[in-house]
C-alpha cells in the first residue's frame, strides 16, 4: 500500500522548502502592511519581494549563528540590496514560525478535511447499500441480537461526521497568527501591522499572545488528530475480527498475485487494518506530547519547540495516511453475507431469548420467571445443539402460555430490523417514507 500512497501534498506542505516559503512569505506580508502605513517606501516592495531562500548558504551561517531564525535572516537578505533592512522590522522569531507554521497546519488541516469528507462518503455508501444485510450483533465478542451491517456502517459514518466537525473546529482555532513582539505587548510593532498581515495571509490575528501563540490551540489540533486516529482503530480492529478464520464475514482487499505471509500461501492478512490500528498508537503518544506543551515558563520557553518539529508534521502525515489507506478498505471491502447469515443460525435460535421471554411477561408471567424459563431452554439449546424453538414447543411450563404459533411469530428477524429505516431516516440516509426492504417474515 506504501507504493501506492498518492497524497504527496501533505509531504510537500511540512518540507524544508515550504517551511521557509512560509517564513519568507511571512516576512514579505509585514513588510507590506508597514509599506501601508507608511513607515517603509512602497518603493521597496518589489525588491524585497525579489528576495528568496539559498538554502545552501542558510546552512552555511547556520554552522555559526546555531540558530535558524538568524540564519535565515542573513541568508535572505544576502539575496537582494539594502531594502533587506526592512525584513524583520520590529518582530522576534516566533512572529515569523509561529505564524508561518499556522499556514502549515492550515493547508494540512485542508487535506485532512479532504480525507475526512471522502471517507464519510464511502462509509454512507456502504451504509445504505447494506441497510438490510443481516449478521449478528456481538457484545463483550459473544452473539448478542441481530443487527445489520448497514447500521454498522452508518454508526461508523456518524461518528466520522462528529470528527469532521471536531477537525473543522481546530481548523479555525490553528488558523491564527501574531505579530506581537517579543514578549507580545506590540512594543515595537503596532496591532495595526498583526491585523493587515494576518488578513494578507488568510489568518485571523490572535486577539492576545504573549512571545507565542498559545499551545493549548496547537494541543486541540493534535489531540483532534488522535480522536480521528482512535476511531479508525476502532473501525480497523472491527474488521480484523469480522476477518478472523472462524467469522469470516468481512475481509480487507486482496489483489491478485498479494501474498499474505512469506511461509503459508493460504493467508490473507488484515494487515492494512493493523497498520492503521499501530499507527493510531503513534498519535495518541503526539497527543501527550501535545498537551505537555501547553505549560511554558513566563512568557514562553523553547522546550515545545523541538517536539513540535516532530508531532506535528507526524501527526498530519499519519493521520493523511491513515485515512487514505482505511477509505481504500473500505471502498474495496469483500463483505460476505451468506457467512453472516450462516454465522447468525450458530447458535440455534438463542438469538430470539429476549423476545421469548418479553412474550412470557406480557402473558402475565414475571420478569424472573420468564427468565428462569427461558434460560433453562437456552441452556440446553446451547449445550445440546437442539433448536431454541424445538426445545421451548417441548417445555410445558413455556406451552401453558405460549403457543406453538405465538412461538413461531416469535422466531422472526423482522422483529429486530423493524426500526432500521427509522434509524436511518434520523441519520438522513434515506428519506421519509422509504419503503422497507427488510424482510419482515423470514423465520429462523
Amino acid at each position: 500500500m506504501i507504493e501506492r500512497y498518492s497524497r504527496p501534498q501533505m509531504k510537500k506542505i511540512w518540507s524544508d522548502k515550504n517551511k521557509f516559503d512560509k517564513w519568507l512569505q511571512v516576512e514579505i506580508a509585514v513588510c507590506e502592511s508597514w509599506a501601508e502605513i507608511g513607515r517603509i517606501p512602497k518603493e521597496a516592495i518589489p525588491e524585497i519581494k525579489k528576495a528568496h531562500v539559498n538554502f545552501k548558504r542558510m546552512g552555511e551561517i547556520l554552522r555559526i549563528t546555531h540558530h535558524d531564525m538568524t540564519a535565515f535572516l542573513n541568508a535572505v537578505s544576502e539575496t537582494i540590496g539594502e531594502e533587506s533592512r526592512f525584513i524583520h522590522l520590529g518582530l522576534t522569531s516566533s512572529d515569523v514560525m509561529d505564524t508561518a507554521q499556522a499556514l502549515q497546519l492550515k493547508e494540512a488541516a485542508e487535506l485532512l478535511l479532504e480525507d475526512t469528507k471522502r471517507l464519510i462518503k464511502v462509509l454512507e455508501e456502504k451504509a445504505i447499500a447494506h441497510k438490510d444485510t443481516i449478521m449478528i450483533g456481538r457484545t463483550h465478542g459473544v452473539h448478542a441480537e441481530p443487527i445489520t451491517f448497514g447500521l454498522k456502517m452508518a454508526l461508523w459514518s456518524q461518528e466520522m461526521r462528529r470528527n469532521l466537525h471536531r477537525l473543522q473546529e481546530a481548523y479555525q482555532n490553528i488558523s491564527v497568527g501574531k505579530i506581537s513582539g517579543a514578549v507580545g505587548t506590540y512594543a515595537a510593532v503596532p496591532p495595526e501591522i498583526e491585523e493587515l498581515t494576518c488578513s494578507r495571509l488568510g489568518l485571523k490575528a490572535a486577539p492576545i499572545s504573549n512571545q507565542i501563540i498559545q499551545r493549548d490551540r496547537h494541543a486541540q489540533f493534535v489531540t483532534t488528530l488522535a480522536i480521528i486516529g482512535s476511531s479508525l482503530e476502532k473501525f480497523a480492529t472491527e474488521i480484523r475480527a469480522l476477518q478472523r478464520t472462524e467469522i469470516l464475514e468481512a475481509e480487507e482487499p486482496f489483489s491478485a498475485g498479494q501474498t499474505g505471509s512469506s511461509a503459508m500461501p493460504h493467508k490473507r492478512n488484515p494487515e492494512l487494518c493493523e497498520r492503521v490500528c499501530g499507527l493510531s498508537r503513534l498519535l495518541r503518544g503526539h497527543a501527550v506530547t501535545s498537551l505537555e506543551n501547553i505549560a511554558l515558563w513566563h512568557e514562553r520557553d523553547i522546550s515545545h519547540s523541538s517536539n513540535e518539529r516532530i508531532i506535528l508534521p507526524d501527526s498530519c502525515l499519519a493521520l493523511d495516511y491513515m485515512v487514505y489507506i482505511f477509505t481504500g478498505v473500505m471502498e474495496g471491502l469483500q463483505i460476505h453475507s451468506e457467512r453472516m447469515k450462516r454465522n447468525l443460525e450458530n447458535t440455534h435460535g438463542l438469538v430470539f431469548s429476549q423476545n421469548v421471554m418479553l412474550a412470557l411477561v406480557d402473558k402475565g408471567l414475571s420478569r424472573q420467571r420468564a427468565y428462569e424459563l427461558t434460560q433453562r431452554n437456552a441452556t440446553k439449546a446451547w449445550k445440546t445443539g437442539t433448536p431454541f424453538l424445538k426445545l421451548l414447543k417441548e417445555d410445558n411450563d413455556v406451552r401453558k402460555y405460549l403457543s406453538g404459533s405465538d412461538l413461531a411469530a416469535i422466531f422472526d428477524y423482522g422483529h429486530f430490523l423493524s426500526h432500521v429505516d427509522t434509524i436511518f431516516q434520523r441519520l438522513g440516509l434515506i428519506k421519509k417514507g422509504h419503503k422497507a426492504t427488510t424482510k419482515n417474515n423470514q423465520e429462523a
